[in-house]
């Protein structure tokens, strides 16, 4: 299978935060889903795949190449939560500037998706709303034609129509074969609609790279209260934690934990819920 990229080992150093030799693959035609809190690397790993910051160790290979190229930017659309453009122009300017850069960019599509996202094109930009430069972002990066859809906090501030709306253009993206999509967010349900593969990072390490499918039919989490806690096989559990009254234990196989224990409540695990048993839970 082709990857869109490849990251191995990827090291970045800072005075009160290190970026852990990282590897993940983002497979063509796939979107993974880039999940961790704040402050846990996701921005700094896409800056270094986007060649915005050195990397101190490692490699990046884009396209089956190696480090991103001015070619390969044209082949790249990239949106950020804190991204914005200068705000005394319109999207209609906007627009102008973006035919001025990107051989492929497309004014059709861009007018289309204005029109769909509701913003006025002739309006400043420094009267939109958060929603609104995002999504003014979201339609510049999807118009000059990408391969290749990088997105960090993409949907943060749209409301949860808008933002199944966005899941819906991203989808229909992701209809040709050779794109692929890398969206890091704190909105774990969008993800669960749309991606194929989930990268946790935790502290600047990554904690787990898993098929999506794999983490919401196989993995749960048991909960008991103390004395059947006290005879669970620490061997079954990835991490616990005491919740009110009871107690819930992370596992990578709630069909075994369901044969195991009985007596316990075992229940499906949500892509949050895993998250916060690595973070707050004990191992």
């Amino acid at each position: 299978m082709k990857n869109a990229v490849k990251v191995t080992g990827l090291t970045k150093r800072y005075d009160d935060f290190t970026l852990n030799h990282v590897s993940f693959d983002v497979p063509q035609g796939s979107i993974v889903g880039l999940i961790g809190e704040n402050g846990a690397g996701k921005s700094t790993v896409i800056k270094a795949i986007l060649g915005m910051i050195n990397r101190d160790e490692g490699e990046v290979s884009l396209f089956e190449g190696g480090d991103i190229t001015t070619q390969d930017k044209e082949q790249v659309g990239a949106v950020f939560d804190d991204k914005g453009y200068p705000e005394m122009l319109s999207p209609r300017q906007i627009g102008k500037v973006m035919k001025g850069i990107f051989s492929r960019w497309d004014a059709q599509s861009y007018g289309r998706f204005l029109k769909e996202f509701s913003l006025p094109a002739d309006k400043k930009i420094k009267n939109f709303s958060k929603g609104m430069r995002m999504k003014l972002a979201i339609a510049a990066a999807l118009s000059h034609q990408p391969r290749f859809l990088i997105l960090d906090e993409a949907t943060s501030g749209l409301d949860p129509v808008m933002r199944d709306d966005i899941l819906d253009i991203f989808l229909d993206f992701m209809q040709e074969e050779e794109h692929s999509i890398l969206v890091s967010s704190h909105i774990t349900s969008d993800l669960e609609k749309a991606a194929d593969y989930i990268v946790f990072i935790h502290q600047g390490q990554v904690i787990f790279s898993k098929p999506k499918d794999e983490l919401l039919t196989q993995y749960g989490i048991i909960k008991c209260g103390a004395a059947q806690f006290d005879q669970l096989d620490k061997g079954d559990i990835i991490s616990w934690r005491k919740q009110d009254y009871e107690w819930q234990a992370l596992v990578s196989d709630r069909d075994l934990a369901m044969r195991r224990y009985p007596k316990a409540v075992v229940t499906p695990a949500t892509i949050d819920e895993i998250m916060l048993m690595y973070v707050k839970g004990e191992q």
